[in-house]
């Protein structure tokens, strides 16, 4: 069992920046890759990064490729998810999840443990 905690959202103006991170507990963090998902009001969730377990191969969404970066801390358990450059269609709750497979994932269905979320409002 893996627990997976959120923090770091908040409203920010268009064209600002926020860190997410996640903390993991229970399981040894660095078995898993991890993913960034966030689902808008009305809206699909949607997948935003991946990262391998140790960090060396990274995925993004289109959407979100050269304003967000995803980056891991294996000894402090913990994922980020770096947003600059953030758009008004950005708003959305941010959920970190883990999957024990061991590859890269897009698919939500792929990955075993998620987190509550943390909500992120970007204004026009």
């Amino acid at each position: 069992q893996v627990w997976l905690e959120e923090s770091g959202g908040g409203l920010v103006r268009a064209g600002g920046s926020l860190r997410l991170s996640c903390q993991a507990s229970g399981r040894t963090f660095s078995y898993y890759a991890m993913g960034w998902f966030r689902q808008a009001p009305g809206r699909e969730r949607e997948f935003v990064a991946a990262i391998s377990w140790s960090g060396d191969t990274s995925d993004y969404a289109d959407s979100v490729k050269g304003r967000f970066s995803i980056s891991r801390d294996n000894a402090e358990n913990t994922v980020y998810l770096q947003m600059n450059s953030l758009k008004p269609e950005d708003t959305a709750v941010y959920y970190c999840a883990a999957t024990g497979s061991g590859m890269l994932h897009v698919r939500g269905d792929e990955y075993d443990y998620w987190g509550q979320g943390t909500q992120v409002t970007v204004s026009s």
